[in-house]
C-alpha cells in the first residue's frame, strides 16, 4: 500500500528549516527524509541518504500522514518507572513526619514500609528525584 502525501510550499519550507535547526537529531533525520520525499526521490534512495531502513522510512511517512510536521517532532521515549513510585505519597508523608538522618535509615524504613529492598544508591536517587529530604547525606 502506497502512502500518498501532499507537500505545500509552506510544509517544504518547514521541513527544510527543521532538518537543520531542530535540537533533536532524530527529528532532524525525520525532517530530512520527508524533505527528500517532498522532492520526489524514491524510497530506497531516501533511506540510503538518510541512513535508515526502508521500514523506518515508512514509519516516518506514516507519522507525517497521521499528523504532519508536528507529529514528526513527537518523541516517545520509554521511561521505566520504579516499584517505589506507587508508594510515593505514603513515603513522602512518612518522611515529612519522620525525616531520616541518613540514607541508610531511609533505606531500612522504605523496606519496612513497602517490603521493597533497594540499595543505598537507588534509595538516594529515589529520594533526590522526588525531593524527599534526608537530614544528613552520610552512609
Amino acid at each position: 500500500m502506497t502512502i500518498q502525501l501532499d507537500f505545500t510550499p509552506e510544509i517544504r519550507e518547514a521541513l527544510n528549516y527543521e532538518r537543520y535547526h531542530h535540537p533533536v537529531p532524530l527529528v532532524q533525520r525525520r525532517m530530512e527524509a520527508l524533505w527528500l520525499k517532498s522532492h520526489g526521490l524514491p524510497h530506497a534512495q531516501i533511506a540510503q541518504l538518510v541512513g535508515v531502513s526502508e521500514n523506518t522510512l515508512r514509519d516516518y511517512l506514516r507519522l507525517y500522514d497521521e499528523g504532519g510536521v508536528e507529529k514528526l517532532k513527537e518523541l516517545q521515549w520509554h521511561q521505566p518507572g520504579s516499584a517505589l513510585d506507587e508508594h510515593l505519597v505514603s513515603l513522602e508523608a512518612y518522611f515529612r513526619e519522620h525525616p531520616p538522618a541518613t540514607v541508610k535509615e531511609a533505606q531500612s524504613k522504605i523496606e519496612a514500609l513497602t517490603g521493597i529492598a533497594r540499595s543505598e544508591t537507588q534509595v538516594r536517587e529515589f529520594l533526590k528525584k522526588n525531593s524527599v529530604c534526608v537530614a544528613a547525606e552520610s552512609a
